[in-house]
């Protein structure tokens, strides 16, 4: 619920911090001639219409009715005049519903049944240390954790998107493109999530190039930026400040430029996969054994059966602190 709660408050974020700069821009535009394409289209003026075409202008868009739809379209980046599809397709829409529900149902269940126990049979492993069984725990691990990361980005990327697009005949469906033929990590991260990308390379990146920055730095910093959000939404819901998905994102620009001079084609492919299978679950036992071996009491924010016989074999008792102290198995 809190990482939800987060993630909400945190697209509200980036939805307000477009919407301010593209009023800014369209106010500054008011006054003096558009120099470049992108803002005169973001803020357009009558003449960018044809005969009898219906559209905005700054600053008639300052409505209630124009930010509570743009709040809740599938998308980071505001615009005057979003595309718009004709009807609501019924059937289209009821498909969306049931994959989202579906899928839900499915990654509960998944994580309840196949990655929960995974973890668990991975604390004596991680307290000992043991590093031939923290390798196999790894590699078991990384096969239910890459199925559910798949199955949760056709679900939201894909259905839950969708369906929130159709309801609001909100017209652009760029939400991601062909990331699984990555040859390097740079376009990995510049097509997997679209919305993101569109939002930092509108409001982050081009601005500090503008200032300028040279690509190199202005990249950093939107790895930078990415890190600490992926950062703050881990570590908040958890309660736990250890760097592990922080670090994780920083180690992306070494990576990115090991791919990108030294391996092409199927091979940075390769790379880019193995990346994703393996660096996840790594990730996710470096925050459990946080979790667990540091703070006793808890794994990952999941409620367990604290008296379970493998905690008991390692050792593990819940702290008195602990909110999970006297749950049972609930998820």
């Amino acid at each position: 619920g809190g990482a939800i709660s987060l993630g909400i408050h945190t697209i509200l974020f980036l939805k307000l911090y477009s919407y301010k700069d593209v009023n800014l821009w369209c106010r500054e535009l008011s006054t003096v001639k558009a120099k470049k394409l992108a803002r005169s289209l973001s803020c357009p003026s009558p003449q960018h219409f044809k005969g009898g075409e219906q559209k905005v202008c700054y600053p008639g868009n300052l409505t209630i009715k124009d930010i509570y739809y743009f709040v809740f379209a599938p998308t980071l980046c505001y615009e005057l005049n979003f595309p718009r599809s004709t009807k609501i397709r019924i059937h289209f829409l009821l498909r969306r519903l049931f994959e989202m529900l579906f899928f839900i149902q499915l990654l509960v269940g998944l994580t309840q049944q196949w990655m929960v126990p995974i973890i668990q049979s991975s604390m004596k492993p991680l307290k000992d240390m043991d590093l031939s069984r923290m390798t196999e725990r790894l590699l078991r691990l990384a096969v239910p954790n890459h199925l559910l990361w798949l199955m949760f980005f056709y679900s939201f990327f894909h259905s839950s998107m969708n369906f929130t697009a159709e309801l609001l005949r909100f017209g652009d469906r760029q939400f991601y493109n062909d990331w699984w033929n990555s040859e390097t990590v740079t376009y990995f991260w510049q097509n997997w999530n679209i919305p993101v990308h569109k939002w930092c390379l509108r409001h982050f990146y081009k601005p500090l190039l503008r200032k300028g920055f040279s690509k190199i730095v202005s990249q950093s910093a939107v790895f930078f930026l990415s890190a600490f959000f992926h950062e703050y939404l881990v570590s908040v819901p958890l309660r736990m400040f250890r760097l592990w998905a922080f670090t994780g994102m920083m180690a992306q620009l070494p990576l990115a430029w090991f791919v990108g001079h030294f391996l092409r084609g199927n091979y940075g492919n390769a790379a880019v996969w193995m990346s994703i299978i393996i660096g996840q679950p790594f990730a996710v036992l470096m925050e459990q054994w946080a979790a667990i071996v540091r703070r006793p009491g808890s794994i990952l924010g999941l409620r367990v059966l604290l008296r379970d016989p493998e905690w008991q074999s390692v050792g593990l008792e819940p702290g008195p602190l602990c909110p999970l102290r006297n749950a049972s198995l609930l998820f």
